[in-house]
């Protein structure tokens, strides 16, 4: 029988595949409570790029030696150019959700996002766990991102 990821989810929680928050996410900044998906050295979304999804077109790795820190997370740039456009405006080139995966905070968890598989929806970037997990997202974007927003909030609160 197959169940799909979406199902997986809300019958475990996930749990069973996500089962270390406290190493995938923190809590930073003294503005927010809400998570950044960063690893043990506090480098955001897998150190990639996160301006490039929208001036390339595509996911790029980022360098330690073009760096910005925002909420507390090390995040990332290929290049001096996007390093200083996320310092201008991080909340412009920020994925949503601090990185979290958008499909699953549609259903109330926090689940690390894999920063390869992404969309642009509306000037803002979302990224999912998995290319499943997109698809389901972007099919009911109407009521995913809503209840996305709704669950970021009530973390963040």
């Amino acid at each position: 029988m197959f169940v799909s990821r979406r199902d997986f989810l809300r019958l475990t929680g996930g749990i069973a595949i996500y089962a270390a928050p406290s190493v995938a996410l923190q809590a930073f900044g003294e503005t927010t409570r809400a998570p950044v998906n960063v690893d043990l050295n506090k480098v955001a979304i897998g150190g990639y790029d996160t301006v490039a999804y929208f001036t390339d077109g595509r996911p790029l790795k980022g360098r330690s030696d073009f760096e910005a820190i925002w909420l507390g997370a090390r995040w990332w740039f290929a290049n001096a150019a996007h390093r200083d456009l996320f310092a201008k405006q991080p909340e412009t080139y920020a994925p949503r959700f601090g990185g979290l995966c958008a499909g699953a905070m549609a259903l109330g968890e926090t689940v690390r996002a894999d920063p390869e598989v992404w969309a642009i929806i509306e000037g803002k970037l979302y990224l999912n766990a998995d290319m499943e997990g997109l698809a389901d997202f972007q099919r009911d974007r109407a009521s995913n991102i809503p209840s996305a927003e709704e669950h970021w909030r009530l973390l963040a609160d």
